[in-house]
């Protein structure tokens, strides 16, 4: 059973763990339990005033009375403990699980999905706006369960001691949870519009950081650090607004719960001294009015926390979402990879303008062998190796492996037996070995050093200050274009993968650094099924097999020497090549 966490007009479309269920579920208990000790403690303590001020007893006499409201008191304290460390408790979990389920959704839905995301919007949702919902869980849900219980079990009690006064607090509290309500759709609105200015800041910020060089070079820095600080600016003329409005929703419950209080004393006293009431119950019931409206007064105080909370998880909940899509069943183990991979009229529709990056798309990958695939740019070269490594999904068509359909392969089984370099290789913060050995973590060092000599590598990385161990930073400050590209093909070589898939790999290299990656390639690729994705021809020219990629299209395909004579596309590219080295 799953239990929705809702709040004001709205649905909170998060779910709390059965473990977050349990805690919140024992904090309403303790509470319920730390309400009635409230209620007996009060009830004894007018008892006892009544007895020594009216009865005329002395402290003798009621001292029974007043050792039961002590016990009572020290039991209250132990529960509301022993509630907020669960409420806590039931917080730590509920945001545990979100980071968890946040990570793992993004994971599942690859790189397709993240590149159409700013990362700023999605690192403030997985890190600040999951933190919003602390408070959220460990004040504000508590405080509305003692908003629904309390009231309730001090207006039976004074209904059985004063019926008249029941009548007033049946008045006023549901016209302060109206005031409540009105008052906070004004805070959900600017609270939305907060956590909008956030996100909107943290992309900005982010963008900016990547784009520093940039901005020096074309002396905008001053002007964004001018953007940036009316962003700021603005964001923290909404964080005001939205504390003056929380304000707002204090005061007016302070207000009323005051007022209703101020009533109730003037008709129990006006009571009391027409002898219309006893002293003793009037007392008691004075002394209950109170308790009546604070749970709404600290409601009131936690307002903001749960319209924080709620918009958090409204933003939360859209990434989570994103698994809307069919799973696709694979459980089919992967074949023995003996024959070829074909791409059977492939269409791909996943461009933002609506045209197809493939279209009618059929070509094979022999086994064993290497195949060159140039087009100019936008050509659909890149597509190819997102649909191989299963990062998308044709629209039509489909691809078979061994002539097993991949979308019937087991998907994590499949990606092993892939190794890919990218043109643009990430490094993770760590070290240099943590990046060659990220595919294989628990591999032999001696292994990982074949596989940067083989990389053509391992000088490099012997003449950094800690070797194999030297720290890189944030996606490999410390190395240059060229050797990073080198370390993620040792990690590639060192998954010792039977297809290898390479895109543009030197694209962006000096002729000295595309000449060692060239050396670094030659060494390992034969022997392999290896996709060679590239712009420039001067790597593909010893390819089993070039095929060539217009808007889409495959219009070509040979070895060089057949394609310098039937394809037309493909001389002007050559031509185009052979200019540039002159």
């Amino acid at each position: 059973m799953r239990l929705a966490m809702r709040h004001q007009s709205g649905a909170m479309p998060l779910r709390l763990s059965a473990t977050a269920r349990r805690d919140l579920v024992v904090t309403g208990i303790a509470q319920t339990l730390a309400a009635s000790c409230t209620l007996g403690q009060l009830w004894l303590l007018g008892r006892s005033i009544a007895a020594v001020f009216v009865g005329g007893q002395d402290l003798r006499a009621v001292a029974p009375l007043l050792a039961g409201g002590a016990a009572l008191v020290l039991t209250r304290a132990v529960l509301v403990w022993g509630a907020e460390i669960m409420a806590q408790r039931a917080s730590n979990t509920t945001r545990r699980a979100l980071r968890q389920r946040l990570s793992t959704r993004l994971l599942q839905r690859g790189p397709n999905y993240t590149s159409t995301e700013r990362s700023g919007t999605l690192l403030a949702t997985a890190t600040e706006q999951i933190e919003h919902l602390d408070a959220y869980v460990s004040q504000f849900l508590p405080a509305r369960q003692l908003a629904m219980l309390l009231p309730l079990l001090v207006l039976l009690t004074i209904l059985i001691l004063d019926p008249l006064t029941s009548l007033v607090l049946l008045f006023a509290g549901p016209l302060l949870m109206l005031l409540l309500a009105l008052i906070g759709q004004q805070t959900r609105v600017l609270t939305e519009r907060r956590f909008a200015e956030l996100r909107w800041m943290g992309a900005y910020f982010l963008d900016n950081l990547h784009g520093l060089p940039t901005l020096k070079l074309f002396g905008r820095s001053h002007e964004q650090a001018g953007n940036l600080q009316a962003l700021g600016a603005r964001y923290g003329a909404i964080t005001m607004r939205v504390l003056r409005t929380a304000f707002q929703t204090s005061l007016v419950l302070e207000w009323g719960a005051a007022a209703a209080t101020a009533l109730v004393a003037l008709e129990v006293s006006w009571r009391l001294l027409g002898n219309l009431i006893s002293f003793e119950h009037a007392l008691v019931v004075l002394l209950l009015t109170p308790e009546f409206f604070l749970p709404l007064r600290q409601l009131a105080q936690t307002y903001h926390a749960g319209t924080a909370g709620t918009s958090a998880a409204r933003q939360i909940a859209l990434v989570l979402a994103t698994d809307a899509a069919p799973a696709t069943h694979r459980t089919r183990a992967v074949p023995a990879l003996q024959s070829s991979i074909r791409f059977e009229h492939v269409r791909l529709n996943d461009r933002p303008d609506g045209s197809p990056a493939l279209d009618d798309c059929t070509l094979t990958i022999p086994h064993g062998q290497i195949t060159a695939i140039v087009g100019p740019t936008g050509a659909g070269k890149s597509t190819l190796a997102r649909l191989l490594l299963c990062f998308v999904s044709p629209t039509a068509g489909r691809i078979t492996v061994d002539g097993v359909p991949l979308t019937e392969l087991d998907l994590d089984a499949w990606r092993s037996c892939i190794a890919y370099v990218p043109q643009h290789p990430h490094l993770f913060a760590g070290t240099v070995a943590d990046n060659i050995c990220l595919g294989q973590p628990d591999c032999d060092p001696a292994a990982m050093i074949a596989a940067a000599r083989l990389a053509c590598i391992h000088d490099t990385i012997c003449a950094l200050p800690q070797g194999y161990q030297t720290p890189l930073g944030e996606n490999g400050l410390r190395l240059s274009g060229g050797e990073r590209q080198r370390i993620a093909i040792a990690r590639a070589v060192l998954r010792n993968a039977p297809i290898m898939i390479f895109d543009e790999v030197t694209a962006h290299l000096d002729a000295r650094n595309e000449a060692a990656i060239q050396e670094a390639l030659a060494t390992i690729m034969p022997g392999r099924t290896v996709l060679l994705i590239a712009h420039r021809l001067s790597m593909v020219r010893t390819a089993t097999q070039i095929v060539v990629l217009d808007r889409g299209h495959v219009i070509a395909s040979g070895d060089h020497a057949s394609l310098m004579a039937e394809s037309t596309l493909y001389r002007t590219m050559v031509e185009h090549t052979l200019e540039r080295t002159r």
